[in-house]
């Protein structure tokens, strides 16, 4: 059953057509003109329930009800979407040229709101900016569109605990309490608040140099997290509008005097960055600004761990306060009056965010911990976790510390990395049996953190959370025992990338071969760090030699461990057809050409014929099928067949 199911999910290579995201565009259309359906009430035994709406959370859901699962998705604000919504953040950080799944579609939904991706470039910090309230209505309707998802909004989580192999709880909404069970529970909230309650073990702040094997990491370790930051839309309101706000108590202009460089020849200094060109930094579509911004402005340092909901949320009345503060010393100060806060943009009385932005929250201890070896050097390294992929990144690390002088001084800046995917087994907490931890919760260290972080690597992990969610319940065996490849090819399924490949996009009919080689390692990316969107490329125009396709052939097939018969020279079809009629005996030339016709290369395939990297992975997938031998969560191979297949 098993092995019928994994060849139902990696037997047919879907190109990710645009007849897909059309038949989804249908989907909302018809929403749109049906009549609406009458509220529900929430199901007493749904097969997922998801706790957290913020952006992993959301994605989740809508990735574990499209793989047929039953979906209760608890949030406790009005608004999906969390940090990119709820929290203000509406500029992508990164994989501009890695639109991965639900991120390419949500993107897509934005192009076609906005008018195309011009039209989304408004700052400088981004090449997608958006405003909070259109992204918002967007998750809201690509989760009406999806059925089998329950969405509670304004839900607050009472109980939770174990119940035989799954979870049950109690949750408030509207006063009423509504009791649930279900067989797999997705924790995705921005703190991971349900990890903590349910003892699982995590880890706060910043790791040991000892403990994480990083060279760049401090001698001790600590509980410091990074600043957060209450984000402010501010509109402008046109000439000779002044919209300045009241002036906030404590209100100290010398606390922001840093952030930009003034007009004021008395307070030039060459070090910052003009104030205009700070400003448009975060300029959204429509006239408007998210002031979000880390030099000296509205990051504060905030000890969140361990409060409770009162401590909390007079610590975030703070947070708060100080962005009110830098919003007057912007309109009093640097002059910007016809600058206010944006009316209507959220459903909150002063007109800030429903939430702040949290960069951090404490790390489970899952099955594999990512650390930024495995970034620097993932294919160097005891584990192969970059088999294991199962969401893609291309921010570099970025870590905010600024507003916390006992921080230790690390270099982040020039902690260069590739781009980078992020391993399955980071999700799940050992000895917890159907419990997967999403948002910035999962198993990385506390410098990869600051890259995994941004948005569109958040949205992977949802995605990759609702898929292994969704197979636990169809298999009917718990997230770990989940096969590698199975959530793997389910999410290529959906467009998503494991490796972070630029150069062989999702439209590239050759995509999910790439792919799937590229998590086997037997024929390598190159990582390249480039600015603020690092870079892997798989260079498939590059020539490949016999012995660098023989090498990374070995790991899986024994019958070529002994092989030392590989030169570097050009790989061509007789020494091909000696490596794969090893592995499958009987192969014969007919079959290599008919593979190769099929994939579009030519009709004829001469023996003189040089191959280049895509023809030898394309051809190597197909024949051998090596995405078929099952991995553990380290990403060592479980067991070779005999015959490759």
């Amino acid at each position: 059953m098993m092995r019928s199911f994994f060849k139902k999910m990696t037997g047919s290579r879907l190109r990710p057509a645009m007849g897909r995201r059309r038949l989804f565009a249908c989907l909302l259309l018809m929403r749109w003109l049906l009549p609406g359906a009458a509220a529900q009430a929430p199901p007493a035994a749904p097969e997922v329930v998801v706790v957290g709406g913020g952006l992993s959370g959301t994605f989740a859901a809508l990735q574990a009800a499209r793989l047929g699962a039953s979906v209760l998705l608890l949030e406790e604000t009005p608004w999906l979407g969390g940090m990119l919504t709820a929290a203000g953040v509406s500029a992508i950080d990164g994989n501009h040229r890695l639109p991965s799944g639900l991120w390419g579609e949500f993107r897509d939904s934005l192009y076609a709101r906005y008018g195309g991706p011009a039209a989304v470039e408004t700052g400088w910090v981004s090449n997608t900016l958006f405003e909070p309230a259109v992204a918002q209505e967007i998750l809201r309707n690509m989760v009406a569109a999806t059925p089998r998802i329950s969405l509670q909004p304004e839900a607050q989580l009472l109980t939770l605990q174990r119940q035989g192999t799954g979870w049950e709880g109690v949750f408030l909404q509207k006063n009423q309490r509504h009791a649930f069970r279900c067989r797999v529970l997705v924790e995705a909230t921005e703190q991971g608040d349900w990890l903590r309650a349910l003892g699982v073990p995590r880890d706060l702040g910043m790791d040991s140099r000892a403990a994480s094997g990083e060279a760049f990491a401090p001698a001790e370790a600590n509980d410091i997290v990074q600043d957060l930051t209450y984000v402010a839309i501010l509109k402008d309101y046109g000439p000779g509008a002044d919209r300045t706000i009241p002036r906030p108590r404590g209100y100290d202009p010398d606390a922001f005097r840093c952030c930009c460089e003034t007009a004021d020849p008395s307070q030039k200094n060459s070090s910052l960055i003009d104030c205009a060109r700070m400003l448009s930094y975060g300029r959204l579509p429509n006239g408007k600004y998210m002031i979000n911004w880390p030099n000296c402005g509205n990051d504060i340092y905030l000890q969140l761990a361990d409060t409770t909901p009162d401590e909390r949320r007079r610590l975030l009345e703070a947070a708060k306060l100080h962005t009110l503060r830098f919003v007057y010393f912007m309109q009093h100060e640097l002059g910007y009056r016809q600058l206010g806060i944006a009316e209507g943009e959220f459903p909150t009385s002063d007109g800030l965010p429903l939430i702040p932005y949290y960069r951090e929250a404490a790390r489970i201890r899952g099955l594999v911990r990512l650390t930024v070896n495995h970034l620097l050097r993932p294919f160097d390294q005891p584990e192969a976790l970059y088999r294991t992929g199962i969401a893609v990144g291309d921010y570099p690390i970025d870590h905010h510390h600024k507003k916390n002088p006992a921080a230790p001084a690390i270099d982040f800046i020039n902690i260069k990395t590739p781009s980078f995917n992020l391993p399955l087994g980071a999700l799940i907490p050992p000895d917890f049996p159907n419990l997967i931890a999403a948002e910035k919760s999962i198993s990385v260290s506390n410098i990869v953190n600051g890259a995994s972080r941004l948005q569109p690597v958040i949205m992977g992990i949802g995605q990759a959370a609702g898929a292994l969610a969704a197979l636990a319940v169809q298999l009917g065996v718990p997230t770990a025992e989940v096969p590698v490849r199975l959530v793997q090819a389910s999410l290529l399924q959906q467009g998503a990338y494991l490796m972070p490949y630029i150069d062989v996009p999702v439209t590239d009919f050759h995509f999910s071969d790439i792919q799937q080689i590229g998590a086997t390692g037997i024929i390598k990316g190159v990582g390249v760090p480039y600015k603020w969107a690092n870079q892997t490329w798989f260079y498939p125009e590059w020539p490949v030699s016999e012995f660098e396709l023989l090498d990374g052939l070995r790991p899986w097939y024994p019958q070529l461990a002994q092989r030392r018969d590989a030169s570097g020279m050009r790989l061509r079809p007789p020494y091909l057809l000696s490596l794969l009629s090893a592995v499958r005996p009987g192969l014969t030339q007919t079959e290599l050409t008919t593979v190769w016709q099929e994939a579009g290369f030519g009709d004829v395939l001469p023996d003189h014929h040089a191959f280049n990297r895509l023809e030898a992975a394309v051809l190597v997938n197909r024949l051998l099928r090596p995405f078929d031998i099952p991995v553990d969560h380290r990403g060592h191979p479980l067991r070779v067949d005999v015959d490759g297949r």
